[in-house]
């Protein structure tokens, strides 16, 4: 990893910008989940992580109150993850169908992943000022993965955060629906491209399936030449 970014999740890691999601994550880390109830939570923001030269960006809203906020990873430690990972390595970007530690051997091909929010917040819900707090560490990785073609966002919250901050950095006008596999160049050229998210809900009641996720990474792949 470049010096760059270990100098940025630095930065996020110590954060305390926004109180609010502060408390929430003390909260979560002393009470935790009974299934990981003597675990050592990691209890502070989460980073981004992958490989700093990636084509494709997979971006979601926020970490998971017992999945990266417990782990340290995004989409680490959780359901969704679990069917992400899956996935990632179906289509050949991931090295491993699975990540459950910040130590077990997970590499990313041309891919790196984040949230637009590093903290958990309180019911999914971030506030606008939590955001806003929030969009200058997105901004800095959109903006330093330079052979970035295509940000894939995973669930409607995420891909209309991702709009809202394209509107800010390039006062756009035009509007955008979110629609799963849908490609929109945005002013810098780069592909904005929505998927559902891959919730258990949305995988149980087959709004998104593993043919689909495989099939949208690999049309990112032939976008993106990863």
């Amino acid at each position: 990893m470049s010096i760059k970014f270990k100098n940025l999740n630095n930065t996020i890691i110590k954060c305390k910008k926004c109180p609010r999601l502060v408390k929430f994550i003390k909260k979560i880390s002393s009470e935790k989940r009974k299934q990981n109830i003597n675990e050592v939570y990691w209890g502070k923001p989460v980073t981004g992580f992958g490989d700093t030269n990636a084509k494709l960006l997979i971006l979601g809203l926020a970490p998971a109150a017992h999945g990266g906020t417990r782990t340290g990873r995004a989409f680490t430690g959780d359901k969704s993850g679990e069917f992400l990972f899956k996935c990632l390595y179906k289509a050949k970007i991931s090295n491993q169908p699975t990540s459950k530690n910040l130590n077990d051997g997970l590499k990313l091909s041309s891919t790196y992943i984040t949230n637009i929010l590093k903290c958990v917040p309180p019911g999914d819900k971030p506030l606008n000022k939590e955001l806003l707090n929030c969009s200058k560490y997105f901004d800095f990785e959109a903006s330093n993965l330079k052979q970035l073609k295509i940000i894939i966002t995973l669930g409607k919250v995420a891909f209309d955060n991702c709009i809202k901050f394209y509107k800010r950095k390039h006062k756009l006008l035009k509007k955008f629906h979110f629609k799963h596999g849908k490609s929109y160049i945005m002013p810098d050229n780069l592909i904005i491209m929505p998927s559902y998210h891959p919730s258990p809900r949305n995988v149980n009641t087959k709004l998104i399936s593993q043919k689909m996720m495989i099939d949208l990474f690999k049309k990112a792949k032939r976008i993106s030449t990863i």
